[in-house]
C-alpha cells in the first residue's frame, strides 16, 4: 500500500482569506472611486454614441413612434423627424472640454453670418476683409484715408465707403479701431515726430466719426508712428504716399469690455 495523503484540516485553506482580503479592498477601493468621481452625462454620452458607430453598433432612428434602438440604457426611445441620429463627432485626444470647445465654435460661426449680413445690409461686403483672430471676428476696411506729407490735412479719401461705414457704427453695436500710421522718419514743419504726426491724424479721423454721429465709446483711437511703415508696399514716393494713412478695423464686440476676472495667488 502507498503512502496515504495526510487528513486535511477542516476549515478553508490560509491563502483563501488573504485573497478574500485583497478582493473586499479593492471592491472598497473602487467603490471609493466612483463616489468622488464626477460624472457628466452630457460629456458621457457622445462618446458612447462615437463608441458605438466605431464598433459597429446601432444607431437611432428617428420617427413619430418608439423606436427599439440602442440608447445606453438599452431602451425603446421617442425620436422624432425622419433621419438618422449620427452621434456627435468626439476627438478622444480633447475630450476634457468638449462641449465648451463646440458652443465657441458654434458662436463663432454665428458671429460670423450675423456679422456677414449686417455688411450687406450697409453694402460693405466688397469693401472689407473678415479675419478670425483668437480675440474674435475682425473686419478691415480695404480703403484707408490718406494724407499730404509731414501734415494732417486730407489727400485722399473713399468717401462712400466712410459714408456707409459711419452709418453701420452710428445705428449698430460695432466699434471701430481708428489707426494713425506715417511714412519713415516723416516729421511736420514744427518738429514733431512721426508718433505724434499720426496720433494726430488718428485723432483728425476720430472728430470726423463723431461729428456724423457715431458714440465716443465705440471709438478707440490708436497711433503707430512710423512703426509700421513699408506695409503698403511699393517704393520711393508711391510707398511713402501709402504709409501716411488712417485705417479702420470695426468689430462687433470691444476689447474694453470685463471678462472673467483672474485672481493671482
Amino acid at each position: 500500500m502507498g503512502n496515504k495523503c495526510p487528513p486535511c484540516k477542516p476549515g478553508a485553506p490560509g491563502w483563501l482569506a488573504t485573497f478574500s482580503d485583497l478582493c473586499t479592498l479593492l471592491l472598497t477601493f473602487f467603490v471609493l472611486l466612483v463616489s468622488m468621481a464626477s460624472f457628466d452625462k452630457t460629456k458621457a454620452e457622445p462618446a458612447l454614441g462615437s463608441i458605438r458607430e466605431a464598433f459597429g453598433g446601432n444607431v437611432l432612428e428617428k420617427g413619430d413612434v418608439l423606436i427599439p434602438g440602442k440608447s445606453p440604457e438599452d431602451i425603446a426611445t421617442m425620436m422624432d423627424g425622419t433621419d438618422s441620429v449620427k452621434p456627435f463627432p468626439i476627438d478622444f485626444k480633447t475630450m476634457e472640454g468638449l462641449l465648451e470647445k463646440h458652443e465657441i465654435n458654434r458662436e463663432s460661426d454665428e458671429q460670423v453670418t450675423n456679422m456677414t449680413n449686417t455688411l450687406k445690409e450697409f453694402e460693405l461686403s466688397d469693401a472689407v476683409q473678415m479675419f478670425e483672430v483668437p480675440e474674435g471676428i475682425k473686419v478691415s476696411v480695404k480703403d484707408k484715408i490718406y494724407f499730404q506729407p509731414g501734415s494732417v490735412k486730407l489727400e485722399k479719401v473713399s468717401v462712400e465707403v466712410f459714408e456707409k461705414m459711419t452709418k453701420l457704427l452710428s445705428n449698430s453695436e460695432w466699434t471701430v479701431f481708428v489707426e494713425g500710421h506715417a511714412s519713415r522718419g516723416e516729421s511736420t514743419a514744427d518738429g514733431k515726430d512721426a508718433f505724434s504726426l499720426s496720433a494726430e491724424r488718428a485723432s483728425v479721423v476720430t472728430r470726423l466719426l463723431v461729428k456724423r454721429g457715431v458714440a465716443p465709446s465705440r471709438i478707440t483711437t490708436m497711433f503707430y508712428g512710423d512703426t509700421q511703415a513699408d506695409v503698403e508696399g511699393g517704393s520711393g514716393a508711391a510707398g511713402e504716399a501709402k504709409d501716411r494713412r488712417v485705417e479702420f478695423v470695426i468689430r462687433k464686440s470691444s476689447l474694453r469690455s470685463n471678462g472673467k476676472q483672474i485672481y493671482v495667488k
